[in-house]
C-alpha cells in the first residue's frame, strides 16, 4: 500500500507545492518579506520539472515577465508583499485588459509604504480589487491554513486559466510562515483546468472573438503559428486598438461579466455553527482562526454565535452575506485593518442587521479573547 504523502509544511512552501500541482512551469519574481520563501522554493523546484524561474530586477519587471510567460502558454505565477504589490498594479491592469491568465501571490504585511515587513496584516483587501485603475475583472482568494493554501493555490490557477484573468492569492504573514501537517494529494486526485485553445486549423482565429454562448475567448500561445496582437488599449476582436465607443462598452462589460456572471462558480467559503444564531462573526485568513475559537468560547458561555469565513474575497459573496444577515441580530467583522471588508459587509447587510467592526493594525494578531470581548460588548 502506498503511504500517504504527509509533510510538516510552511504556508509559503504549500503555496509552491500547490502551484506545481496545478501545472505552474514559470515563475518570475523579486524577493520581499514575507513572501521570499515562495521565490526561493520555486527556484529550487521548478528546474527539476523542466520549468523556468527568473529573478527580475524589480516587481514591475517581474509582473511583466509573468505576463510574457503566460502568453507563451506557460502557467505563470509571481509572489510579493505590500510594496511590491503596489508596483505590480499597472501590469496587473494590463493582464486584466489583455485577458492573460496568471496568479499573483500577495503575502500581506503591515503598511503603508514599507510598514512592518515581518508583521501580519490584512490591509490589502481593497487594493486587491481596486489597485489598478478602471473597471476590470479580478478574483482574489484568501486561505486560513497551510492545507488550504495548497488547495486555494490550485483553485487560483484553475480560475485564472478558465476565465483568462489575473487571480490574486491574498495570504497574510501568519499563514505564510506557520507550519502545519498536511497531506499532499496524488497528482491524479488534483483537479486541473487548462485554458481553452483554438483549433489548430482555425485560419480565421481572432484573439478576442467569443463564440456564440461563450464569454471567454480561446487563447493561442505565442509560437503556435497564430498571429495576433496584444495591447492594454481598448481593442476589438482582432486585438488591435479601437477608439470606438461601442467597442469599448462591449469589451469592458464582457471583461467584468466574465466574473459577475460566473460568481457561483467562483464562490468558496466556510460556515461554522451558523444555525440558530443571533451573532455572526465574519472573518478571513489567519484572523478567522481566532474567530473560530472565539465562537466556541462564546457558545460555551451560552451565547449563540457563528462564523462565516469567505475564502473568495473578490468577487464579494453577496448572496451568502445577505442571507445570513437576514437571520441574525448583529454581525461583527474581524480583520487586521481599519474596516476594508467591513465596508462591503455594511453595504450588503446594514439594511437587515447591525454591523460592527473589530480591527487591529499594530502588527499583532487579533486574539480569540479580543473577539469574545467584542461579542459581549455589542
Amino acid at each position: 500500500m502506498e503511504k500517504n504523502n504527509i509533510k510538516l509544511m510552511q504556508g509559503n512552501e504549500a503555496c509552491v507545492e500547490g502551484a506545481l500541482a496545478a501545472g505552474m512551469n514559470f515563475f518570475a519574481g523579486y524577493p520581499i518579506t514575507p513572501s521570499t520563501e515562495i521565490a526561493e522554493i520555486s527556484s529550487q523546484r521548478l528546474p527539476r520539472f523542466g520549468g523556468k524561474f527568473i529573478q527580475m530586477e524589480d516587481e514591475i519587471a517581474s509582473m511583466a515577465a509573468t505576463i510574457g510567460g503566460a502568453l507563451t502558454g506557460a502557467k505563470a505565477m509571481t509572489a510579493t508583499s505590500g510594496p511590491g504589490f503596489s508596483l505590480k498594479q499597472e501590469n496587473i491592469g494590463y493582464a486584466a485588459m489583455a485577458e492573460i491568465p496568471c496568479v499573483i501571490v500577495n503575502v500581506q504585511r503591515g503598511g503603508p509604504s514599507t510598514g512592518l515587513p515581518t508583521s501580519p496584516a490584512q490591509g490589502d483587501v481593497m487594493q486587491a480589487k481596486w489597485g489598478t485603475h478602471g473597471d476590470h475583472p479580478i478574483i482574489a482568494l484568501t486561505p486560513s491554513s497551510v492545507k488550504e493554501t495548497f488547495d486555494t493555490t490550485v483553485k487560483a490557477f484553475n480560475l485564472a486559466e478558465k476565465y483568462r484573468v489575473p487571480v490574486v492569492l491574498l495570504m497574510d504573514e501568519v499563514i505564510a510562515h506557520m507550519r502545519e501537517k498536511i497531506e499532499i494529494p496524488k497528482k491524479e486526485d488534483v483537479e486541473i483546468m487548462d485554458r481553452i485553445k483554438p483549433d489548430e486549423d482555425d485560419v480565421t482565429y481572432q484573439a478576442y472573438e467569443v463564440k456564440k454562448g461563450d464569454i471567454v475567448p480561446p487563447m493561442a500561445s505565442f509560437g503556435e503559428g497564430f498571429r495576433y496582437h496584444v495591447t492594454g488599449l481598448v481593442h476589438d476582436e482582432t486585438g488591435f486598438p479601437s477608439n470606438d465607443t461601442e467597442v469599448a462598452d462591449k469589451l469592458i462589460h464582457r471583461l467584468v461579466d466574465k466574473i459577475d456572471k460566473n460568481v457561483d462558480d467562483i464562490s468558496f467559503y466556510e460556515e461554522y455553527k451558523t444555525n440558530d444564531i443571533d451573532t455572526l462573526i465574519i472573518s478571513y485568513g489567519s484572523t478567522a482562526r481566532s474567530a473560530k475559537t472565539a465562537v466556541d468560547m462564546a457558545n460555551n458561555e451560552g451565547m449563540n454565535v457563528g462564523l462565516f469565513r469567505p475564502i473568495t474575497i473578490w468577487p464579494t459573496l453577496e448572496k451568502q452575506i445577505i442571507d445570513l444577515a437576514k437571520k441574525v441580530d448583529k454581525i461583527i467583522v474581524a480583520e487586521m485593518n481599519l474596516g476594508q471588508y467591513a465596508l462591503e459587509v455594511e453595504r450588503l447587510a446594514s439594511k437587515y442587521t447591525q454591523v460592527h467592526h473589530l480591527g487591529k493594525i499594530d502588527g499583532d494578531l487579533i486574539t480569540p479573547n479580543e473577539i469574545l470581548s467584542k461579542i459581549k460588548e455589542v
